[in-house]
């Protein structure tokens, strides 16, 4: 079977696609596991499977150059504790039924590159967290890392393990920067509650050249926080965001409106209130080169008009 195959389960979404967009173009045979499958006109084939039982799809991971697992419920939600069991059961039976195939397979995946997110650490307030900081105390942090845990426990003994704890992702067609575009435009642009919560964020093209090295580089293995190196506080985000788009100050909104917002839209106001102040300083050590390290160039390249 083609050794240059890369599997992506979960991979539908926003990262899936330029993930695929990414592969396809360097000759990867691409293969993505979905719930509904489509016929496509590129390259890329699209399997079915249910994101928890062995099936047919596990074939397509016998002599894989990688399978790269994104899935999971999307965090966007009410976090209810209907919400918050669905959001973790969707993320850690993915990763048993990915143990599980590659174990029936005859010969597993190189590498098994796991998305995790930087919830892990919960509120960081101001403090730096690297990859070496323990898990966090909220609710998303005891999801993400009851998520690894199912990682790290799986049984792969021959394919090298990679968890990318994958930050605030910036890309013009998908995550919340559209949305934040748009309201900005509307001059509705303004600091999130205090505005001195950080974010970890990621020009997407960065995260997938990340994906791309830890596929490609046999000696990355264990857990690499995918952020930019310039965590900023959200004025100064909104700040830089307002003047990629060519719009003037705009008043913030405060804590109680960004609730009631949050409320209104079927979200969670606490993704966009906590601090979550992360450094890559794994992918630093081994000299990972950032297209993108400063907010301004990452909002520039994705505010330009096409």
């Amino acid at each position: 079977m083609n050794s240059k195959r890369i599997v992506i389960a979960g991979g539908s979404g926003f990262i899936g696609h330029a993930l695929a967009q990414e592969f396809s173009a360097q000759n990867f045979e691409v293969v993505i596991l979905t719930r509904t499958p489509r016929a496509r006109a590129d390259n890329v084939r699209e399997v079915e499977w249910d994101g928890k039982h062995i099936g047919e799809w596990i074939q397509n991971l016998d002599g894989a150059e990688a399978v790269i697992n994104l899935t999971g419920k999307n965090i966007n939600c009410p976090h209810t504790p209907e919400n918050l069991d669905a959001i973790i059961a969707s993320r850690v039976d993915s990763v048993v039924a990915i143990a599980a195939a590659c174990e029936h397979v005859k010969t597993p995946p190189r590498v098994w590159v796991q998305a995790s997110a930087v919830g892990f650490y919960g509120d960081t307030e101001n403090n730096f967290a690297t990859e070496i900081s323990p898990v966090g105390n909220d609710a998303l942090a005891k999801i993400c890392g009851q998520w690894e845990d199912a990682f790290n426990h799986a049984a792969a003994p021959k394919t090298r393990k990679v968890a990318l704890r994958i930050g605030f992702v910036l890309g013009r067609d998908g995550g919340a920067l559209p949305v934040l575009s748009k309201l900005t435009k509307w001059f509705l642009g303004g600091a999130v509650g205090s505005g001195r919560q950080y974010i970890s964020w990621i020009h997407l093209a960065d995260l997938v050249q990340m994906f791309v090295s830890v596929v490609k580089r046999d000696k990355l293995i264990g857990t690499f926080n995918a952020v930019a190196p310039d965590a900023v506080r959200n004025t100064d985000f909104m700040r830089e965001l307002r003047r990629a788009l060519h719009r003037p100050w705009c008043p913030p909104a405060p804590e109680f409106a960004v609730r009631f917002g949050s409320w209104l839209m079927k979200s969670e106001a606490s993704l966009a209130l906590i601090s979550q102040r992360c450094t890559p300083e794994k992918f630093l050590e081994v000299e990972f080169q950032f297209q993108f390290p400063q907010l301004r160039g990452a909002l520039e390249n994705l505010c330009r008009e096409k």
